[in-house]
């Protein structure tokens, strides 16, 4: 059973930065495209970033390009987003997930995390 645990969130500054990790267990998902979503209160959950484990390709919403950064190590078996010059836009609860195939629609993603709450403060 494949499981993903996120971690990393927290509070901080406009501005200011967190890492987010994402654990994966339970199975390898090198054929896997792993993304990192997120949903504000009121708002549709939506897909911030991804990254195709094998070759690492990435992309990226507008909203975030030039400012998150999405990896993976494979020796870990975990994926990251480093998420730099923070906005309160930013606040949501963001999700880790995996999908075997493509699309950024989140019915796309088979495996979810719990998730992990950021608040970017003004």
């Amino acid at each position: 059973q494949v499981q993903l645990v996120e971690s990393g969130g927290g509070l901080v500054q406009a501005g200011g930065s967190l890492r987010l990790s994402c654990a994966v267990s339970g199975r390898t998902l090198s054929t896997y495209r792993m993304g990192w979503f997120r949903q504000a209160p009121g708002k549709e959950r939506e897909l911030v970033a991804a990254v195709r484990w094998s070759t690492g390709s990435t992309s990226y919403a507008d909203s975030v390009k030039g400012r998150f950064s999405i990896s993976r190590d494979n020796a870990k078996n975990t994926v990251y987003l480093q998420m730099d010059s923070l906005k309160p836009e930013d606040t949501a609860v963001y999700y880790c997930a995996a999908n075997p195939f493509y699309g950024s629609s989140p019915l796309t993603y088979n495996y979810w995390g719990q998730g992990t709450q950021v608040t970017v403060s003004s």
